[in-house]
């Protein structure tokens, strides 16, 4: 482990901001539903929901980095549609399912 990994994984830069804030609501709802899909019963790694996400979007804004999906994800489980353990700061470090799934 490098100290690389035991960083939060960090801000979006002004430009990402940029890009970010320009997303329509009907794109932010289609992110949450795909990081929701790519979420079942199991604990399943923050990291791997977002790239699965990222790679299935067929309409996938460029530009737009792994950290925003992570902050969506931190938003799903604010919200109650997914729990969460570990540091949802640092996606590959937490774990993420959908809400009275399995324990193992």
């Amino acid at each position: 482990m490098n100290s690389h990994d035991i960083e939060p994984d960090g801000e979006l830069t002004p430009d990402q901001v940029k890009l970010v804030e320009q997303l329509t609501e009907e794109e932010v709802q289609t992110i949450d539903n795909a990081l929701l899909s790519n979420t079942g019963e199991r604990w399943r790694k923050v990291a791997m929901v977002v790239g699965t996400t990222m790679m299935e979007l067929p309409s996938r804004v460029e530009g737009i980095p792994d950290i925003y999906y992570s902050k969506r994800v931190q938003k799903l489980v604010i919200d109650g549609l997914l729990e969460s353990q570990g540091d949802l700061s640092r996606m590959r470090y937490s774990e993420v399912r959908r809400p009275g799934g399995n324990e193992t």
